[in-house]
Order: structure tokens, then sequence, then C-alpha cells
């Protein structure tokens, strides 16, 4: 396929206001010139995000089953650092759910998902739902963090591209 191997992105972004505090919520997603397998192999080579995930300085698979695994992520930006567990459910190659098992969140739920364009095209689609536990220390790290998880369709097409092209 002759066009850019990241044809275009989509972004969207709310706050929610739910009794226990602010909730964000992150939507982006980007056409690509890659198969939803390829995509998928991708976002699931999860000890690989600090190589090229924004803002990832640690990643390790703590325990993995045959349609699920739990990570730890850690990212650090702007001088805040913070480390996470996730419980990631996994339905190759269609999608990746994941969801808080432990950190800074009251709330923290995201999915990864791509839907095939093609047998080598498809859109990748990323949502992150999260609320931190401290107010302080969301106000303080929040907009880092938003600015982190913005970034993430762009690293990973950016990814794709120096390993399938």
């Amino acid at each position: 396929m002759a066009a850019h191997p990241c044809w275009g992105a989509g972004f969207g972004g709310s706050t929610l206001r739910k009794r226990s505090g602010v909730v964000k919520k992150i939507e982006r997603s980007a056409l690509v010139a890659f198969s939803r397998q390829q995509m998928f192999a991708l976002v699931n080579d999860i000890e690989s995000y600090p190589q090229y995930m924004a803002g990832c300085v640690g990643a390790k698979i703590l325990s993995r089953g045959d349609d699920w695994l739990e990570a730890r992520l850690v990212h650090s930006s702007a001088g805040f650092k913070q480390s996470f567990i996730t419980r990631n459910q996994l339905v190759e190659p269609s999608s990746m759910k994941m969801s808080l098992v432990e950190g800074p969140f009251k709330t923290l739920q995201g999915e990864w998902s791509f839907q095939a364009l093609s047998d080598s095209a498809c859109k990748v689609l990323f949502s992150l739902e999260y609320a931190f536990s401290n107010r302080l220390f969301g106000m303080a790290a929040g907009a880092v963090f938003e600015k982190i998880a913005s970034e993430q369709v762009h690293s990973l097409c950016e990814r794709a591209k120096a390993i399938y092209v």
C-alpha cells in the first residue's frame, strides 16, 4: 500500500464528574496500513513498551493465562513517577481490555481494539477511563498522565512502521 502507514487519527476526551470524584476519559483512534493481528501483537508485547511508548520507563508481565495477563507499568514524566498493575483480558486479534489491580488510581479501565478494514489494514481504537485516588496527586500529575495516555496510539503507529515497514 502506497499510503502512509498511519492514515489518520481521531481524538476525543472528556471529563466526567462521578460521586467519587473526577473521572477522565480519553479516546483515540487511527487507521493503519497493518493488519489487526500485527497491531494486536505490538500491544500484547508489553515488555517492549519502554522502547517506544511515551513516558513508559518500565514494563513487566507478572503472570499470564491463556487469555489474560497481569502486568506492571511504570510511567515517568515531568518529575512524576507512577507504577500500576493491570489485568488484561485478551481477545486475539480484536481487543485487549485493561482493568486496575493496584496503583495510584481510584479507577483505571481501558481498551485497545482493532477493527479489520482489509487483510492488511485496520482501525486502532484506544480508550482509557481513570481517576486518581488522591485528588492532590491527580491535580499535580493528571495533566502529565493525560498527555502520556493521549500519545499511545501515535507511539503504537510509529512502532508498527519501525517493525513492519
